[in-house]
């Protein structure tokens, strides 16, 4: 249990220390990345480029395709299970009934729900949940909502803190913005968290759905092997990459930014692997890509989500994405989808650190 708190520590100290150390350092003015809720628009990003466009593409293809191929063949020589089917659970069609009534009220305007149009966005997502849940039931007859039930509640508290770090990470680039709603710092904080804390159960949710899929079992359980030579040596390399791009991410936003999202991953699989932990990446090691290929899968799916509820929501964020904004889907840019395949990790790593604390908080009690 001390481990965990002491990793904790050590990335929540990281990623509100040192963007901050960073603006000190090049005299930027402080306030500014302060300011609560935080409306004003400081960075000018750069405009679109091509060549930024084509490389970006051509990294993130060189990175996915080699995964598509697997995916392919094992659809293709995927065996059917001949396991049991449960039945839908009554609260999974209950969860249907309410997101797409809360999906009709969010994308249209009548007068009578105009006080509460802003807040459609936890409705949907508490009813994503519910229906994610009865899927992963009605496939193995388990659920986090049924069977880790401790845990699963315990996601929601761990959601809102967990992404709170991302707003306050975005102070430092300004990639997203929102609009139609303007609160008070208090009735702002309080309406925000209840959709963040929406986010790692949706993701979790849809990584266990996807996780069972014959497919993901089969194609990924004896992929490709991926290690390092010298694994101490370069969980240090990734701890100081991650620590000073963090520290230039506000000076240099247009050019670090990705680190938003690259970062925190880096820094907790760094820290596991010096303290001689098993990490998200263990299994890679030994060529078991199942947990990181449906963890990213399912942040992409509940991404696609996302940005289609947001699309014609009253109270929504925009983006603004140096060099590759462009050929939007809803208000993201294309390439800005890829974000969603370390932020699964990401969302893997937090529920997976969760559920040792758990289970150390209970054998300890």
């Amino acid at each position: 249990m001390k481990n965990v708190l002491l990793k904790f520590l050590i990335l929540a100290s990281m990623l509100l220390g040192l963007p901050m150390l960073g603006i000190v350092l090049a005299g930027y003015p402080i306030l500014r990345y302060l300011e609560f809720p935080p409306e004003t628009l400081y960075i000018s990003h750069a405009p679109f480029s091509w060549v930024a466009f084509t490389a970006y593409t051509l990294f993130i293809t060189a990175v996915l395709l080699p995964l598509f191929i697997p995916v392919i063949r094992s659809i293709r020589r995927t065996i059917p299970d001949s396991a049991t089917v449960f039945p839908f659970p009554w609260w999974g069609r209950l969860g249907v009934i309410i997101g797409m009534l809360f999906w009709i009220l969010a994308w249209t305007r009548f007068s009578w729900f105009a006080g509460l149009q802003p807040h459609t966005f936890t409705p949907l997502w508490l009813a994503y949940i519910l229906v994610i849940n009865a899927l992963c039931y009605r496939r193995t007859g388990r659920c986090m909502l049924i069977n880790r039930r401790r845990y699963f509640l315990l996601l929601f508290p761990a959601s809102a803190a967990f992404w709170w770090f991302f707003e306050y990470l975005n102070r430092f680039v300004q990639n997203w913005h929102y609009t139609g709603v303007h609160y008070g710092a208090v009735k702002y904080f309080c309406l925000a968290t209840l959709p963040f804390s929406t986010v790692l159960p949706a993701v979790l949710g849809t990584r266990e759905w996807i996780a069972g899929f014959p497919w993901m079992r089969q194609g990924f359980k004896n992929f490709l092997p991926l290690g390092f030579s010298h694994p101490k040596i370069a969980a240090q390399t990734a701890l100081v990459i991650s620590a000073c791009g963090l520290t230039g991410i506000g000076i240099w936003p247009d050019y670090l930014f990705p680190l938003l999202w690259v970062s925190p991953l880096m820094i907790i699989v760094s820290l596991q692997a010096l303290m001689r932990e098993r990490h998200v990446l263990s299994d890679i090691f030994k060529g078991d890509w199942r947990g990181a290929i449906s963890s990213a899968a399912a942040a992409l799916f509940c991404g696609l989500f996302w940005e289609m509820w947001n699309y014609y929501s009253l109270a929504k964020w925009q983006y603004s994405v140096p060099f590759v904004h462009r050929f939007q889907i809803f208000e993201m840019p294309l390439l800005g989808y890829a974000g969603y395949l370390p932020f699964g990790l990401e969302c893997l790593v937090i529920g997976d650190l969760l559920s040792r604390l758990t289970k150390s908080f209970s054998h300890d009690h």
